[in-house]
């Protein structure tokens, strides 16, 4: 694996993390959203997330012996799928969307679990910023040497 490709590697786990942030972000925005354009409460969604290539060792030896280049590791967003859990309901009679015994379905948004998401989340993307840094620092002495 070049050090190019560690780049690669790290900048997928930069645009998986932020993608993430993106949608748990909208997660909280909506937290007491009660209709959208269908008319249900908002859904909850999540990303899912995979490894680009799942390459077994003996194939990536294999592939170093040929000195062929290696295809895109790191991690791709598949699918950003909505949580089926079902929806909160709350007691507020005088509310616009209160069915007739004044009960009010509520996003399935729980905002203490969005945080820990959050926090998650940012720590991965600091992590694949820590490696990207260390890269770069790793090519910079290795274009010294040459001096």
């Amino acid at each position: 694996m070049s050090l190019f490709n560690t780049i690669n590697t790290s900048a997928s786990g930069l645009t998986a993390q932020r993608l993430k942030l993106d949608v748990i972000s909208e997660n909280i925005a909506n937290v007491n959203t009660t209709r959208t354009s269908s008319g249900d409460p908002y859904r909850k969604k999540n990303v899912v997330l995979a490894a680009r290539d799942t390459d077994n060792f003996d194939k990536f030896f294999k592939s170093s012996l040929l000195k062929k280049s290696n295809t895109q590791k790191g991690v791709k967003a598949v699918a950003i799928v909505e949580d089926e859990s079902p929806f909160l309901e709350v007691y507020q009679p005088g509310h616009p969307d209160a069915d007739e015994n004044g009960i009010v379905r509520m996003p399935n948004v729980e905002i203490v679990e969005e945080m820990v998401n959050m926090i998650s989340a940012s720590r991965a993307y600091e992590a694949n910023i820590t490696a990207l840094n260390n890269t770069k620092s790793m090519i910079l002495k290795s274009l010294e040497i040459g001096r």
